[in-house]
């Protein structure tokens, strides 16, 4: 039976926690500064999907190479090289720049986050996946919830060269705690051998109903989250003319909340239906796409982003508490954390370019309501497809 280490749990979940907060840094101040270097809407897109671009592609490789060669190496790789990106921020002064450094940092995050959840994961015992993989989560979520207030104030008061900064040391002592803390793994942290472990290939992972439910919800639930982070603060700053502090703060609550909500979501998913939970979160995050074009105010739009972010704390628990059981069933926990992660990246990516192109040829409206379409096809398949 898995024990839980928590000196290992500890260790990555701080190192998530900071260099989450240093990409918060910067993520709400990226649209605003893309606008002021003279990009269009889909240029915007691109700079928050190029991330995701690299991400996607990478991840697949790394969750299936950390199940067979161990996960240390690739979370610290991973970081430092996010380190070396981080610097290269302060220094860009062109849409090309920083779609490039998005490229790059999209590749370094693919050795960190799924390595990580799949190093927590196969250490959960059973019937806790809910509760642990939850409070896991705070970790990344309260990062990102931190990170855009404190970088909207950073630049606000000094520069945003000065939040570029920020995000850097942030990252690189991530690293350094993981470098320093993390055990040196000899092996895979599976029990099986390499060659069993390879058996479970992503296709025959994607045909099992309760993994093919889960990446669907993933990706339609991210690309909301992509139209919220890549277009909400162009909104809030040209529509309603808000500061860089407050469009930090904006973007802030629905993080912070369902960070909030990780670990008592996630105890809850340990004892009731994660179907239900999921379906509920599915549900709200619909109603709040619908109502996102309406805000004319930053109260009307800290109201809407609260709600999201609890549609984002009761699903997102049960989503990683179902993956955790079927990686670990699959005996593929790597692969599996690999996915869920990977449908984050391809939402990430599918939000801000759809998102940029409805915006050149469309409107504000058109992002959101595409957001409801999406999130409603994303529920309905989930539920189909999920039993219990």
């Amino acid at each position: 039976m898995p024990v839980l280490n928590v000196k290992i749990f500890v260790t990555l979940f701080i190192a998530i926690f900071v260099t989450a907060m240093g990409a918060g840094f910067v993520a709400p101040l990226l649209p605003n500064y893309a606008h002021e270097l003279g990009a269009g809407g889909f240029q915007i897109g691109l700079i928050f999907g190029a991330f995701s671009l690299t991400r996607t592609i990478f991840i697949p490789y790394f969750g299936k190479r950390s199940d067979l060669k161990g996960r240390k190496p690739f979370i610290t790789m991973g970081l430092f090289f996010y380190f070396l990106v981080s610097l290269l921020y302060a220094a860009s002064n062109s849409v090309t720049a920083l779609i490039l450094l998005r490229l790059a940092q999209g590749f370094a995050s693919a050795m960190v986050l799924p390595v990580a959840q799949a190093y927590v994961g196969e250490m959960i015992p059973p019937d806790s996946e809910g509760r642990l993989m939850g409070l896991f989560n705070v970790s990344l979520l309260g990062g990102l919830s931190a990170g855009p207030i404190l970088g909207g104030l950073i630049k606000d008061w000094i520069s945003i060269q000065a939040s570029f900064a920020g995000m850097g040391i942030l990252t690189f002592s991530g690293f350094l705690l993981c470098l320093i803390l993390l055990p040196s793994e000899q092996t895979a942290k599976t029990d099986l051998p390499e060659s069993t472990a390879k058996k479970a290939g992503y296709k025959e992972l994607i045909r099992v109903p309760a993994i093919f439910s889960i990446l669907v919800f993933r990706i339609c639930y991210t690309t909301c989250i992509g139209f919220i982070w890549a277009f909400l603060p162009l909104l809030a700053g040209t529509r309603i003319g808000l500061s860089s502090s407050a469009i930090g703060l904006v973007v802030m609550v629905n993080v912070l909340i369902g960070g909030l909500l990780q670990a008592p979501m996630g105890y809850a998913a340990d004892r009731f239906s994660k179907k239900s939970l999921t379906l509920f979160g599915g549900i709200l995050t619909i109603i709040t796409m619908l109502t996102l074009d309406r805000a004319t105010s930053f109260w009307q739009l800290m109201v809407i982003n609260s709600v999201l972010g609890l549609a984002g704390g009761i699903s997102l628990p049960a989503i990683m508490a179902i993956g955790v059981i079927e990686g670990r069933q699959s005996k593929a926990m790597g692969s599996v954390m690999g996915l869920l992660t990977l449908g984050h990246s391809i939402g990430m990516l599918l939000g801000p370019l759809l998102g940029g192109l409805l915006l050149d040829f469309f409107n504000f409206g058109a992002i959101f309501l595409s957001g409801t379409v999406i999130m409603a096809l994303g529920t309905i398949i989930f539920w189909r497809c999920r039993q219990v």
